[in-house]
């Protein structure tokens, strides 16, 4: 009995914490708050956590109980999602995929997997590559892969929490984020030989990624990242970048490390918010970047203003914009909060 009550006080107090972590994130994006010594930031929130269940609580699922919270001040959370268990309401089908740990489903109907693919793992990008005939998507839990329409191949990192992916036109490469590093990988390259580059470290947390495609140097990338401080980055990558001489000692190994010191990186604060989503918009031969700052919610310009700092074009939405796309047959840039 005393297990008991003390299990529904630290819920209580869980429920607390929650209520004024999303009070200082509404405060915040209104312009209202004023940081103090009672600010929740993550390390503290874990903390609290941790004293409150135990060190039997893992720190991914505090982690994406805490992104969820502040990300999404309106979302519906559950207790039990800070163990890692969900309340799922879908059909069989849908319970289905969840235990034969799905990668995704085309019309529910045909089922792509493989084992390598963690329990509870969640897709964070998926990008098509016309020209290639394939499809890039990476999983939170580090799985990167590549999809055509005979078989896959898939590399394995378990460093952090991977954000988003996409592929490099020009080297021939995907590109994945995670909270601090950016990794880029040969896919081409088979098994324990499997070339993998990781630029770290990086000033803030990333949470997406794109290539710019407008590059007509054939040895050249771009690429742009928002994080979690309200910066769009832009990384150039050469292919003298990943040219490295390996000694017969290292030539099996998969992981590389970059000083991020020494490649050209150019920021610059566009947004008060975590940027949710960047996208290079070819057709219009500009960028545009979204947040949930209520005052810079949707940004549109020219890659060249973020190294200028000229004005860009701001829109300003309630509540911001999680996500946005082009239609290039319209004309029109389609938001949603």
């Amino acid at each position: 009995a005393l297990e008991v009550t003390h299990f529904k006080n630290a819920l209580k107090q869980f429920q607390e914490l929650v209520e004024k972590k999303v009070t200082q994130k509404t405060e915040e994006r209104l312009g209202l708050y004023i940081k103090d010594d009672d600010e929740i930031d993550y390390d503290k929130f874990y903390e609290t956590v941790q004293t409150l269940f135990g060190p039997e609580i893992k720190d991914y699922n505090v982690k994406a109980f805490f992104r969820k919270i502040s990300s999404n001040l309106d979302a519906k959370t559950e207790w039990c999602e800070i163990f890692g268990y969900f309340i799922v309401e879908g059909d069989a089908t849908s319970s289905q995929v969840n235990e034969e740990n799905t990668i995704f489903l085309i019309s529910q109907k045909q089922q792509i997997a493989h084992a390598g693919v963690k329990r509870r793992d969640v897709i964070k990008g998926i990008v098509k590559v016309p020209h290639l005939d394939f499809t890039v998507t990476s999983s939170q839990k580090g799985v990167l892969t590549v999809f055509n329409n005979q078989s896959f191949c898939t590399f394995h990192q378990d460093t952090a929490w991977v954000t988003g992916c996409d592929f490099l036109t020009q080297l021939k490469r995907v590109v994945a984020v995670t909270e601090r590093t950016v990794i880029v990988w040969d896919y081409k390259s088979k098994g324990s030989q499997s070339n993998c580059f990781v630029i770290k470290p990086m000033e803030n947390g990333l949470l997406c990624v794109c290539t710019v495609t407008a590059s007509d140097h054939l040895a050249k990338d771009n690429i742009l990242m928002g994080d979690d401080g309200g910066y769009v980055n832009l990384l150039t990558v050469t292919s003298d970048d990943f040219g490295l001489k390996q000694s017969k000692a290292k030539k099996k190994s998969q992981f590389h490390i970059l000083d991020s010191r020494n490649f050209k990186i150019v920021k610059r604060k566009l947004h008060d918010d975590w940027v949710m989503k960047v996208k290079y918009i070819s057709d219009l031969n500009c960028f545009g970047s979204c947040s949930l700052d209520s005052i810079h919610s949707f940004v549109l310009g020219d890659i060249k203003r973020l190294e200028d700092n000229m004005p860009v074009k701001e829109f300003s939405v309630p509540k911001g914009v999680n996500a946005f796309t082009y239609c290039g047959k319209s004309n029109v840039i389609v938001t949603g909060g």
